[in-house]
């Protein structure tokens, strides 16, 4: 088995990779790639999983022979199905407004101590307790589970998404059953766990369909190509997820107010990270501009004046999809230009980035020599070079398909082809990826009064 196909699913696109591995290395071909366009309903905004899913199908088709697939996707969402094994509704996108004002009636202490995650009001926990089909419901199946479960017939939830719901117990690594109670949500809902490398069984095109890392950030973090243990990540795409890969979890009421999240990794890792909000915001400026020249508007904001504006990016105002040019420059107090806007929109992206990367390292007792970017941000030169100034480490960029490749791997080693553990992985990639470094450069006082002048 030397072929693997990763199906790859974000915010905005789908894509289908065929992954070619040997024991010297892994190379990657892309075999199709189809739009992931939310759908409104009256007043819910929807995945439109049905179209993903053929998209899925065409993709496959395109891929030719292949030995095993691999799924993986964005975190929290999910579908629901009943007795009969038949979906109950599109899912409910998780930038739709249901889970405003939804509370659990646990304290927040108690929470992030079972779960150890990072409090989002679009958690999965938040959107079953807003779930109005649930008496009709047997099973909530997470996006790559569900894909699965169409694929294959079986029934499951793999470990390291499952552990992004805040309904996974992050000591025992089980389903908190006793919060699950406390919540009056159904115990048959949740799947018998997966861990990455199992094989789920045959799909009806024929090859094995094989658990991964299915969160696409676990399979991201698989894809760094990182050289030793030192070392902190952000894949950066539609969300930039910034943090560190530990042991062990950190739970800590300091880590709690900092709002930082312990997911779970492949082989047992823990992702410690925190979500910052991402390029979603240059994406949604270029929506509103209706523009696809994303080159000029990085050469512009290049030359524009640096720091002249600079914003909290996590502030919930820019979470949902509007007029986000709009809105940037209503919290600067002042019209932008479209170079100023987007120069602002980095610049407090790689503030974010230092102080997340900051936080990570002190919370967790990490040093972290290196920060690696690895995703769609990788090819952002700009972002990539502002990131290793605001941080004042060095930053290796790449590789921009971290994660279809860390589905690939994960893929490649439980069918035998290749061994070893996390390490040994990531030196399959170090010797066939491009990976660029930006050093470190400019005025580290003035990064520090920036992130003062936000946060404090």
């Amino acid at each position: 088995m030397t072929r693997f196909a990763a199906v790859d699913l974000g915010a905005s696109s789908g894509r289908v990779m065929v992954g070619d591995v040997s024991a010297s290395g892994v190379s990657l071909t892309e075999a199709h790639r189809f739009a992931n366009e939310p759908v409104r309903v009256r007043d819910t905004l929807h995945w439109d999983v049905l179209s993903l899913y053929r998209g899925v199908l065409d993709g496959l088709a395109a891929a030719g022979p292949v030995d095993a697939i691999g799924i993986d996707s964005w975190a929290i969402d999910y579908g629901l199905i009943d007795a009969g094994g038949r979906l109950l509704g599109n899912p409910v996108h998780y930038r739709d407004a249901r889970t405003d004002g939804v509370v659990t009636g646990i304290p927040d202490e108690k929470l992030y101590a079972l779960t150890g995650l990072q409090k989002l009001s679009f958690n999965t926990i938040y959107q079953l307790l807003a779930e109005p089909l649930l008496p009709l419901a047997d099973r909530m199946l997470l996006i790559p589970d569900l894909l699965a479960y169409w694929l294959t017939g079986k029934i499951g939830a793999e470990f390291t998404n499952a552990s992004t719901t805040q309904l996974l117990d992050v000591g025992t690594g089980e389903w908190a059953g006793s919060l699950i109670g406390d919540l009056g949500l159904p115990a048959r809902l949740f799947p018998p766990l997966r861990a990455p490398g199992t094989v789920i069984g045959p799909s009806s095109l024929g090859p094995e369909v094989i658990a991964v890392g299915s969160h696409d950030t676990a399979s991201a973090v698989v894809g760094v190509p990182a050289g030793s243990p030192d070392f902190a990540y952000i894949s950066c795409g539609t969300w930039s997820l910034v943090g560190v890969e530990l042991d062990a979890p950190v739970l800590t009421e300091e880590s709690r107010l900092a709002n930082f999240t312990n997911e779970g990794g492949v082989d047992g890792t823990v992702r410690y990270l925190r979500n910052v909000m991402g390029l979603w915001l240059l994406q949604e400026c270029q929506r509103a501009w209706r523009t696809d020249d994303l080159p000029g508007l990085l050469a512009a904001a290049a030359s524009a004046r640096p720091f002249a504006a600079v914003i909290d990016v996590d502030l919930p105002r820019f979470l949902a999809p509007d007029d986000m040019p709009a809105r940037i420059a209503a919290e600067v107090g002042r019209e932008l230009s479209r170079a100023e806007t987007v120069r602002c929109v980095l610049d407090s992206l790689a503030l974010a980035h230092r102080r997340t990367v900051r936080q990570a390292c002190e919370l967790s007792g990490s040093t972290a020599e290196v920060v690696h970017i690895v995703g769609g941000g990788a090819r952002n030169e700009l972002l990539c070079q502002l990131t290793a100034d605001a941080c004042e480490r060095p930053v290796l960029a790449g590789p921009v398909e971290a994660t279809a490749l860390g589905n690939v791997l994960v893929q490649a080693r439980a069918a035998g082809v290749l061994s070893g553990d996390l390490p040994a992985l990531r030196g399959v990639l170090r010797e066939t990826q491009q990976i660029r470094r930006y050093e470190p450069s400019g005025d580290p006082a003035r990064w520090q009064e920036l992130e003062d002048r936000l946060w404090g």
